[in-house]
């Protein structure tokens, strides 16, 4: 039996993460499966979710199938979560703690998807979900794989999480072979050593990815070999920082089914906008995103 083809799948772990600004807190979903998987299904794409977590947690699986989103899940003995801390004077940067981690997927957490996917997003959370050899082997088996940086330079370590810049072998290796790369502007620091978001695009480029979307305080910027965009943010407010990379690459690349960077990158920033202005994954009507696009942009 063929299936229809998916539009994305995202593989990641699912958190339960803690918010902290300015001493308040609350509890959330969290990780790349909730935040994208939730905005792509609002936006009409057939996604599917790759994660694991602790069984007892399975009830939280119900999200994605109110909302439509298939789930491959593995049992582990946590579940993954951080706590992450900001300032409502300045939302750009956090600090995190940990709270678990529901470790390592293998081959056998992978499934063959037959039709592949349009994009198979690779959205881990911290370093320790997905190694070396199990990037290889995804890369031989699906074609159009997108990267979130951060599951390779963020760790986990004595409680503390903290980034590293990865040796001149781990790039070509990681980088080559990647049809989008996700990064911000921290993770373009760390990588590259340029504070300027397009000359540390400039750099990784040449390690193979055809498109490096970054996400920075200013608005998001889609970088090639020989061509550049930079939209914006046009929310009122912050409210919902987390998630805003998350939303920002699964937004770009459903729009990039059928659409040029351009105007994917225009979208993206439209309803990445409206999810910063209220917490949890973006779920309005794609008539609010038109009309920001039109009233904007």
């Amino acid at each position: 039996m063929k299936f229809e083809a998916l539009d994305i799948v995202i593989l990641g772990h699912l958190a339960k993460d803690v918010i902290e600004i300015d001493g308040k807190r609350f509890e959330s979903l969290g990780g790349a499966v909730y935040y994208g998987g939730i905005a792509g299904s609002h936006m009409g794409l057939k996604i599917a979710i790759i994660t694991k977590l602790k069984e007892a947690d399975y009830p939280l699986l119900q999200v994605f199938e109110k909302n439509g989103v298939s789930c491959y899940v593995s049992p582990s003995k946590e579940t993954s979560g951080l706590r992450n801390i900001y300032s409502s004077e300045n939302m750009e940067f956090r600090d995190y703690k940990p709270i678990g981690f529901a470790g390592l997927f293998n081959k056998e957490d992978i499934p063959n998807l037959n039709p592949p996917p349009k994009f198979f997003v690779i959205g881990s959370i911290t370093a320790g979900e997905i190694d070396l050899e199990l990037l290889d082997y995804i890369k031989s088996k699906y074609r159009n794989i997108c990267l979130d940086i951060q599951g390779f330079i963020r760790f986990i370590n004595n409680g503390k999480v903290f980034y590293s810049d990865l040796s001149l072998k781990e790039k070509k290796k990681i980088l080559s072979n990647i049809n989008v790369l996700k990064i911000d502007q921290t993770e373009a620091k760390v990588l590259t050593n340029h504070q300027d978001i397009n000359e540390a695009a400039r750099e990784l480029v040449k390690f193979g990815p055809n498109e490096i979307l970054i996400t920075h305080e200013r608005g998001i910027s889609v970088c090639t070999s020989n061509s550049s965009f930079i939209f914006p943010w046009k929310n009122k407010k912050i409210i919902g920082r987390t998630g805003r990379g998350d939303t920002a690459f699964i937004s770009y690349l459903g729009s990039r089914i059928t659409k040029n960077s351009e105007d994917s990158l225009k979208f993206a920033t439209a309803l990445t906008s409206l999810k910063l202005e209220a917490p949890g994954p973006f779920n309005l009507p794609l008539y609010e995103v038109e009309n920001l696009i039109k009233k904007e942009f």
